[in-house]
């Protein structure tokens, strides 16, 4: 299991079929993106499977971290070639990428703070 994000898009079938339902390109997409993605982690936890809850929230971050990204840049590119950093965009704190992003971090908090996906988390941190 990577950290963070790492490894989101290389653990089939997980993978792929929580990647059909992440969108982020509004608001209202990201509010029903991120809730069928928390009742994907919901279902794998009621089956206790550990590597499904942790991808759900390694999605659920990722909407939050691209979301933010495009708040931040409208082109999605944080670097120009000269490998400066571009301008931040005036309105990400309030643009619509980045009620998405809100939106998402909600939820990845709701489901990376579950008392239970906690104590697995730690239990299978031990086990590395």
């Amino acid at each position: 299991m990577g950290r963070g994000e790492q490894g989101v898009l290389l653990v089939r079938p997980y993978t792929n079929d929580i990647c059909a339902h992440w969108r982020f390109v509004d608001e209202e997409t990201s509010i029903k993106s991120s809730h069928k993605i928390y009742e994907m982690f919901c279902e794998y936890k009621q089956r206790k499977d550990f590597i499904g809850m942790d991808m759900a929230r390694k999605f659920l971050e990722m909407g939050f971290t691209r979301a933010r990204r495009y708040a931040n840049h409208s082109s999605g590119r944080k670097y120009a070639k000269d490998r400066s950093i571009l301008p931040i965009e005036s309105d990400c704190l309030t643009s619509e990428k980045s009620r998405s992003a809100k939106v998402f971090k909600e939820v990845r908090d709701k489901a990376a703070y579950d008392s239970e996906y906690v104590t697995m988390r730690k239990e299978w941190r031990s086990k590395e």
